[in-house]
């Protein structure tokens, strides 16, 4: 049994609020993010490659530690981690509002992706020590909806702090949510651990760590210097080596930090289908979109984050309605059913000329956001359900390693297809020799239009938007196709009932 103490109806309603209040500031950090990206190109300079890492920096952290994050919440403490990482995000929150430079800003927040990993495992694994049954289900999906506040209003957040204060209010907002959240959780939070954990699996860290490090560094460098420069290859080929020896690793230790044997049952690999699914369907566009209104459509930080409310804002509503529904309707349905929902929003945002705003772009974005909601309400429930109680910072830790290194992959992705097709369109329309097409098209995926412009003097801005149009419709197909088949196979792995799970939640697993 874990160690652990109960906790009244009051206190434990304090520390499900403590835990989502810290959970709030983690995607306003990231939304409020994409939206302060052209005004901080604006202010520190940069090159694309630098301030894609801006956001990538923290995602690469950010998921690369969650694993490990949750191994040390069940051996030091739920709520030792907790408190350590929401006191470092703050810290580091109030240290990128003073960043000098580029480089700087983009180390801090590689550091503020750990701080992010530590409170979210320490946290998410004490709601699973307090809360069981229906009531688990209620507080996970609770928490969902609180990520869906973060996410629906962080870029309005942002967009009106940079009209107000700069792009620096938006990071010094974090450290005064996080400073909150700590004399919160100082009153509330009781410590629980796992007494059988036997400390932390360094060598699955490590390569774990360097996979995703190496893959996603080679995959953002390659639209800037090209899928066959040395670098890029020794990257991609580094991480297909540290992958080989992560799951050499993991599947030797006798306490391995993701036991890979839970790969061999279908309603645990469909539930890890979930958050990748959501990646390309929903996560991406919060990072594309605010770069395009701004930098295509031509729209202030402010009216960029009041636009992108269409997307985030089901996010308030879908996820509990899809919680009371699951009694009826199982969870593979339901998700299924939504993604699809989403990839028909996504077809449909993909034919919107770039520079349109107001209703052409609000109900596609509307559409996809409410097809989303039906899987984000329910798969943070999922994730606690296939591990015993005891067990509860890994299932969060993997799940919620999947979750967030998927965004980080899918975002490096995505932003290199991006890349990679304006630059097909724009070679099909400048001599060679007229311009540098490859270093244009970087600029035009971030939405820099004037940066692209001056690279190619041939082409007026109405091409330019037209090439950015014409390549973003060719990526909405992809992200469509991705969407599709994950709902195809959420489908089939998880469309029957989930079982109730306590402390046998194991071998109910196991059974399906």
């Amino acid at each position: 049994m874990s160690a652990t103490f109960a906790a009244p109806a009051t206190g434990k309603t304090s520390i499900l609020m403590a835990v989502c209040l810290a959970a709030l500031v983690l995607p306003l950090s990231f939304s409020g993010g994409a939206v302060a990206t052209p005004a901080i190109g604006g202010d520190l300079g940069g090159s694309p490659t630098a301030l894609n890492w801006i956001t990538n920096a923290f995602m690469l952290t950010f998921g690369s530690s969650l694993m490990a994050a949750g191994a040390l919440a069940d051996q030091f403490g739920r709520r030792r981690l907790f408190m350590t990482g929401i006191i470092a995000f703050a810290v580091l929150s109030l240290g990128l509002s003073l960043a000098p430079s580029i480089l700087i800003l983009d180390l801090l927040r590689g550091g503020q992706g750990f701080a992010a990993a530590a409170a979210l495992a320490g946290g998410t694994a004490a709601l699973a020590q307090e809360f069981e049954g229906h009531a688990r289900t209620r507080a996970f999906s609770f928490l969902g909806t609180t990520f869906g506040v973060g996410l629906a209003f962080g870029p309005l957040l942002a967009g009106f702090l940079i009209g107000m204060s700069g792009w620096r209010a938006i990071f010094l907002s974090g450290t005064l949510i996080g400073a909150l959240s700590v004399l919160l959780t100082a009153r509330t939070m009781r410590e629980s651990r796992d007494p059988d954990a036997v400390g932390l699996d360094w060598p699955g860290a490590v390569t774990f760590t360097a996979t995703l490090t190496l893959f996603t560094y080679g995959v953002i460098e390659a639209p800037e210097i090209g899928w066959g420069h040395p670098i890029v290859l020794s990257a991609l080929l580094g991480a297909a080596v540290m992958l080989a020896a992560f799951i050499r690793v993991e599947t030797r230790a006798a306490r391995p930090m993701l036991d890979l044997s839970l790969f061999r049952y279908p309603r645990f690999v469909g539930v890890q289908v979930l958050p990748i699914a959501t990646c390309y369907c929903y996560v991406v566009l919060l990072v594309l979109l605010p770069l395009r209104f701004i930098g295509v459509g031509g729209l202030s930080a402010f009216d960029a984050g009041l636009l992108l409310i269409a997307l985030s804002a089901p996010m308030l509503i879908v996820p509990l309605v899809a919680s009371h529904l699951v009694r009826w309707v199982s969870a593979g349905v339901l998700s299924g059913a939504g993604l699809l929902l989403a990839a028909l929003g996504l077809f449909w945002l993909g034919r919107i000329d770039p520079a349109a705003n107001g209703t052409a772009v609000i109900l596609p974005m509307l559409l996809i956001g409410i097809g989303t909601g039906f899987p984000w309400g329910l798969m943070d429930g999922l994730s606690v359900s296939v591990v015993p109680r005891e067990r509860a910072g890994m299932a969060t830790g993997i799940f919620s390693t999947t979750r967030v290194a998927g965004e980080g992959i899918a975002l490096a992705i995505v932003n290199a297809i991006l890349a990679g097709l304006t630059k097909a369109r724009l070679a099909a329309l400048v001599p060679p020799g007229d311009g540098d097409a490859g270093a244009a098209a970087q600029r035009l995926a971030m939405g820099d239009v004037h940066g692209a412009s001056e690279l190619l003097p041939g082409l007026t801005a109405p091409q330019l938007r037209e090439s950015y149009a014409v390549a973003f419709q060719h990526l909405s197909l992809v992200l469509i196709a991705v969407t599709a088949v994950s709902a195809l196979v959420i489908l089939a792995l998880l469309r029957q009932p989930t079982p109730e799970t306590g402390e046998a939640g194991e071998e109910a697993f196991v059974e399906k």
